[in-house]
Parts: C-alpha cells; sequence; structure tokens
C-alpha cells in the first residue's frame, strides 16, 4: 500500500471512531432541554433562584456532564437519572463541568438537576449539558397537560425534611424540596410544577422584613424590581398555604417586624381575613381561570382550636368564587417541621383533592 493510501485509510479510520465517540455539547438555550420554574435565561446562561427548579434533558450516551457555577456554594441539588437512581450535586461558586452519570448502557435515558434548597442560598448559573460516548440529543418531554403554582413557606420548601434529629436545623443539606408535598404531588399528577416560597414567610408579617404580596411577583426573589411575565405561565391549579408564621408573629408584640408591621396592637379579625382575601385575589387577578387551592397543613396552624382554619373560610366564602377552594390538613402532632412522611400525608390529601376539582 503506497504512503498516501495509508493515511488516508488511517484518516477514515479515525473519522469513524471519532464518530462512534461523539460528543455532544447542550446550550442552556436549546429547545432540547425541558425546564420548569421561574428562570433567567436573558443572558449567557440560565440562572436559578427557586427552590423546585428543574433542568432535564433525554439523550443517548454513556456519559453526561453539566457545567454550573454557583452563587455562593451554598446550594444543593439531586441529580436524577432516568427518573430513577438519585445524587447530590453541590456546586461550587468557581464555574465547573460536574459529571452527573457514566457508565450508562445503551438505550434512553433522561438527567434532572432539581433544586434542592432555598434562593436565600443565593443563585446558579447553568451553561449547558455535554454527552460523551455515541451521544444523541432526544426531543424534550415538557409537554404536561397540567400546570401547578405554589405559594408557600418553610413546608412548602421542604425545610429540614431530611433532618430526623429533632432540631430541625438550618444546613442547606437537610432542606429538600424533592420531598415537599408541592413538588410529591405535582410527581404524582405528572405536572409542571412552579414553587414560590420561602422559610419564614407570610402575608402580613414574616420573620424578617419582606412579605409574600412583596415577593410573589419576582423572578429574581432577592431584587424587588425583577418582575416576573405573568403571561409566560399560566397555571391550572395555584396553592396558597401561607399564614403558618403569621400565626405565630401576631402574638409576639416585642418582635421587631411585629413593630414594623402593627405598632403596638395585634392586627384584629378583619384585618387578618381582609389581607388572606387581598392575596389571594391578587392571584385570582393574575390567573382568571385557575382553580385556587386555598391549604393550610400539618403544623399547629390546624391544631384543635386554631382559629386560623376560620379566617381563611372566611375570606373564601367573601370571594364568592366557585372555582377557589379550601383544604385544611390536620395537625401532625409532632414537633417541628414535617419530615419526608407527613409531607407525603399532605400531598396525598392535596393530590385527592385536585383530582375531584378537575
Amino acid at each position: 500500500m503506497k504512503k498516501r493510501d495509508l493515511i488516508l485509510t488511517l484518516s477514515l479510520f479515525l473519522l469513524i471512531l471519532a464518530g462512534c465517540k461523539s460528543d455532544i455539547k447542550v446550550p442552556f438555550d436549546s429547545t432540547n432541554i425541558s425546564y420548569m420554574g421561574r428562570i433567567d435565561t436573558s443572558g449567557n446562561a440560565a440562572r436559578i433562584f427557586w427552590s423546585g427548579t428543574s433542568i432535564k434533558l433525554a439523550f443517548e450516551g454513556s456519559s453526561v456532564y453539566a457545567d454550573l457555577k454557583d452563587e455562593k456554594g451554598d446550594n444543593y441539588f439531586n441529580v436524577i437519572i432516568d427518573d430513577d437512581s438519585i445524587t447530590i450535586l453541590h456546586p461550587d461558586s468557581v464555574r465547573k463541568k460536574y459529571l452527573l452519570a457514566d457508565n450508562l448502557g445503551k438505550g434512553d435515558h433522561t438527567v434532572e438537576i432539581f433544586k434542592r434548597t432555598e434562593w436565600t442560598k443565593g443563585n446558579t448559573d447553568f451553561y449547558g449539558f455535554e454527552v460523551k460516548g455515541n451521544a444523541r440529543i432526544l426531543p424534550s418531554d415538557n409537554d404536561r397537560e397540567l400546570k401547578i403554582e405554589f405559594y408557600g413557606n418553610s413546608i412548602t420548601a421542604g425545610y429540614a425534611v431530611e433532618d430526623y434529629s429533632g432540631k430541625d436545623r438550618p444546613d442547606s443539606i437537610y432542606t429538600n424540596n424533592y420531598y415537599s408535598y408541592a413538588a410529591v404531588t405535582t410527581r404524582e399528577l405528572n405536572a409542571d410544577y412552579r414553587c414560590i416560597c420561602r422559610s419564614g414567610i407570610g402575608i402580613m408579617i414574616s420573620w424578617f422584613p419582606m412579605i409574600m404580596p412583596e415577593m410573589y411577583y419576582r423572578l429574581d426573589p432577592a431584587d424587588q424590581e425583577s418582575k416576573w411575565d405573568f403571561s409566560l405561565y399560566t397555571p391550572d391549579i395555584v396553592v396558597v398555604n401561607l399564614f403558618q408564621n403569621d400565626s405565630w408573629l401576631v402574638n409576639m408584640p416585642d418582635y421587631p417586624e411585629f413593630k414594623h408591621r402593627f405598632g403596638t396592637t395585634p392586627p384584629k379579625k378583619d384585618f387578618i381575613v381582609d389581607s388572606y382575601r387581598n392575596f389571594v385575589s391578587t392571584l385570582r387577578d393574575k390567573y382568571p381561570d385557575a382553580k385556587i387551592v386555598c391549604m393550610l397543613g400539618n403544623m399547629d396552624i390546624t391544631k384543635e382550636g386554631s382559629p386560623w382554619p376560620g379566617y381563611v373560610k372566611e375570606a373564601v366564602e367573601q370571594m364568592n368564587d366557585k372555582n377557589i377552594y379550601t383544604l385544611f390538613v390536620p395537625y401532625k402532632g409532632t414537633p417541628g417541621h414535617p419530615k419526608v412522611e407527613e409531607q407525603k400525608i399532605m400531598a396525598d390529601t392535596l393530590v385527592n383533592m385536585i383530582k375531584r376539582i378537575l
């Protein structure tokens, strides 16, 4: 064989070999990526803020990577392969490429990155995926017919859901929105999921200066000038699970936020009912056709003798809207925030109600 022919043969062999081991980079703005959550894609990456935000890709290949940079290095994500195995990803504040799965078998696979932690831990920039080993990208599965949006506090966030020490530790690793009743409900109903939440938040008063009526409209929750475009997402179901923090703080006149919101006089029943009705009415203005579930539970706000379910019921009755419902999940009877099993009870109750009202 002549030298020229040998070179051509080797070149062809190398090209074939490279094709068998093709690598594909999938940028953050690819239509093959399925997102859930309020995400800012106006820059050179998809910026993630909210609990429960997820990024999913369907592909063929032996390994998959994600290109990420966290603002503070305090966030945790679940990595879900083939809707089955789950590992934890803790991205650094320096941009890096992270191996999410390796040695995958032949056939179709999915990878999903799901934000466990709250927006107070900082944002995360996602630049894209990279698939290696006979790689092929499959069409997005972002075709869920049912859309559900949640507004809530630590219960909805999944705060300390995996902390069984009895201490409800604030460390990021113990918070996992994936096991919150909200996320479990949407998985059981195969629904698209949006979660607007923060631990400690209320409608009238919070453990910090911001209240839900001052946060609900934001894209970047840390920026009061950052406004979400409500026309981009229209939920079929809106779930409001708030007032747990209000129910504590209205009885704490020495707390700074009590003085800030109420001065020296605790709010009366009419003010409480009006505050709830006004917030739900604001959501109704944004989503005229949605079914709204006004939910309480399952901490001590629904304990026997609590007046707060009555306040919510009265507010809903005043709105006289046949598509606004109440759901009160009984007190769990244990201290601290609900754990995985207690969140599942709330999810089962909510799933049954949604099936009825649909």
